[in-house]
């Protein structure tokens, strides 16, 4: 057998007995041909290349486990790794530049290029994505879902319809005939919320009512966050409420103090909530914070409309005021306006950022879409009040503008009016390279369910929405203030001076590190710490010692004594009866003491007192 496995030049058999150097050496012959054999056709898995290390990598040098250490710094290589290849992969696959529209000379302008000329040139799907919807009820406010296919229509009057707006399916059309202020989907198309006039309600894709949420009182705005399972409203009452859509259970409950507030939007980012008060303030509100987080003065006026901009990492944020004013904000520092500029016209503003940073400002029957990176560029001049330039414009006769969306993955924007809604074609608005795994148009029922059912096993608690979004899951950085064990130790000395912690130092120590040690507290522990100079500290540290055991308490109520009470007196117990025969004799000499301090010589021919007769007859 072993003839036919070398002739067939594959690799021998191992034996429990040794070979001899000859037999060694025919063995490795034959593995070295075998693996030159295979070579050519195989390759080894990325993950078990010899790659070059990453640069950049976090070493975590302050932490003393060895283990952890080499742990973490694993980790850090493992995650510096993983983003190259995101980023090869994103620049070999997202090779095209996106489409926007194009002029051939100078003196011509993008936004004199209206919707007839870019339904004209764009293909026969893109142009389905330009319509017309009149409708009775308005104004109405409209909301995609995740996968931008669906969309869901409210209107002021109580007219609520949600179908798919590519296909023209219609899944649901109700008439509440109440007041209805906005709408929004949860965690898929199936199920959406309804602000109306008392509650908030939450209907099925058939239509039925599914839930009231009493709790959220006179609702104006409504917010879902996808990865928290959190349905967020605001209303008259001046209360922020996040609602657990998976429990049931509200989460948290705050109250913002500033009145009434029409104005709300959510950070897709770090999911942290932004409000637009009447007084002309925009708050930062997170779940574990009774305050806000961030409380910005943006306006003169009431703010009427918020935005915030994904396609940067929630960098960017734009705000409307009453005042006319539209004002784009780095949310990095919140030291000023990065651009500000005065809209024309009346009526209330509505703003909104696209997928790829468009922003797009609806007034006074005009929609104006700004292109990037102008909006996010500081232009300094005398007056700062200059808008940056236009990209696109259209103009609708249908007053007022009531909601401006853009579609996901598509360079559609709809905007919804008094007499229905209008959707217009912006081309370059949309990133049409979608994840599948977070947002699939093209999903069926299974994925649907898969993506459901995977979404609640990931659930991130409300406690981990935090501005700074990277905080979560790092580490604590090493203490920058250290301190030696002996700060009077020279440096030059012959032993080390050891470096400890701040946090670990005890309470003087930190105090004297941080200059903040006064007299008494200096005089208390130097008295204390090493050996006493001379007498007179130590006459004041026996007066001291004194003093305190002056203080102490005694009689009846003596620990002690409390102890030696409790134990019953029948029971025979050598502890007790030792520490009773240690307590007389402590006794015996507190009273030599005394007759020694009164200068009585005699004190062993005490005369017997009236009752010693009865101790004697008592001890017979």
């Amino acid at each position: 057998m072993d003839s036919l496995i070398a002739k067939a030049d594959a690799l021998s058999p191992t034996s429990k007995s040794k070979k001899s150097k000859k037999s060694r050496t025919a063995s490795q012959t034959s593995s070295t041909q075998t693996l030159q054999s295979i070579s050519a056709s195989t390759s080894i898995p990325k993950s078990l290349r010899n790659l070059p290390q990453p640069e950049n990598v976090h070493k975590h040098t302050h932490i003393a486990n060895k283990r952890l250490r080499t742990l973490l710094h694993r980790q850090s290589q493992q995650n510096a790794r993983a983003d190259a290849l995101l980023k090869d992969a994103a620049d070999m696959l997202l090779v095209d530049e996106p489409g926007m529209i194009e002029v051939e000379g100078e003196l011509e302008k993008t936004w004199r290029v209206g919707q007839s000329e870019i339904v004209g040139g764009a293909g026969q799907e893109a142009a389905r994505g330009r319509r017309e919807l009149k409708l009775d009820g308005g104004p109405y406010r409209c909301r995609y879902a995740r996968n931008g296919r669906h969309l869901a229509i409210v209107g002021r009057k109580g007219h609520v319809a949600t179908f798919d707006w590519q296909t023209g399916t219609l899944h649901s059309e109700l008439q509440l005939l109440e007041t209805c202020r906005d709408i929004t989907f949860l965690h898929n198309h199936a199920y959406y919320a309804v602000a109306q006039k008392s509650h908030v309600f939450i209907y099925d894709q058939n239509g039925v009512e599914l839930h009231r949420l009493k709790s959220h009182v006179e609702p104006t705005r409504l917010e879902f966050l996808p990865y928290h399972f959190l349905l967020a409203s605001t209303g008259m009452t001046g209360f922020l409420k996040y609602q657990d859509t998976s429990t049931g259970k509200i989460i948290a409950e705050h109250r913002t103090k500033f009145g009434a507030c029409n104005t709300m939007t959510q950070n897709s980012h770090n999911a942290v909530i932004h409000l637009g008060h009447q007084n002309g303030r925009v708050t930062l509100w997170t779940p574990n914070l009774p305050q806000p987080a961030v409380q910005l003065l943006a306006h003169l006026g009431p703010v009427v409309s918020a935005s915030v901009d994904s396609s940067q990492g929630g960098r960017y944020m734009a705000t409307a005021g009453r005042d006319g004013m539209v004002k784009v904000w780095d949310c990095r520092n919140w030291k000023g306006t990065v651009r500000e500029w005065l809209v024309r016209g009346a009526g209330d503003i509505e703003l909104e950022w696209s997928a790829r940073g468009h922003l797009a400002v609806a007034n006074s029957g005009t929609v104006n879409v700004y292109a990037p990176p102008m909006i996010h560029t500081p232009f300094v001049t005398k007056s700062k009040a200059i808008p940056p330039p236009l990209y696109l414009t259209h103009a609708i006769p249908h007053r007022p503008l009531t909601g401006v969306r853009f579609a996901p993955f598509l360079d559609v924007l709809t905007i919804g009016h008094a007499e229905g809604l209008s959707s217009i074609l912006v081309p370059g608005v949309g990133e049409p390279n979608f994840d599948s795994r977070e947002a699939d148009p093209f999903e069926n029922k299974k994925a649907k369910r898969e993506r459901e059912v995977k979404g609640l096993l990931e659930k991130i608690q409300p406690d981990m929405i935090t501005l700074d979004s990277e905080l979560i899951g790092s580490l604590a950085p090493p203490s920058k203030r250290t301190t030696s064990s002996d700060p009077n130790a020279p440096a030059t000395s012959g032993e080390p001076r050891i470096e400890i912690e701040y946090a670990r130092l005890p309470r003087y120590e930190r105090l004297r590190a941080s200059g903040k040690v006064d007299a008494t507290e200096e005089q208390d522990f130097s008295d204390t710490d090493g050996e006493d100079e001379d007498g007179e500290k130590t006459n004041e540290k026996e007066e001291r010692k004194k003093l305190k055991e002056k203080k102490k308490m005694r009689g009846r109520n003596k620990s002690l004594n409390r102890y030696l009470r409790k134990q019953k007196k029948n029971i025979i117990d050598p502890k007790v009866l030792a520490l009773r025969a240690k307590m007389d004799k402590q006794r015996e000499e507190r009273r030599r003491a005394q007759l020694n301090a009164s200068g009585d010589t005699h004190e062993g021919e005490r005369l017997p007192s009236a009752l010693e007769r009865f101790r004697r007859s008592t001890k017979v």
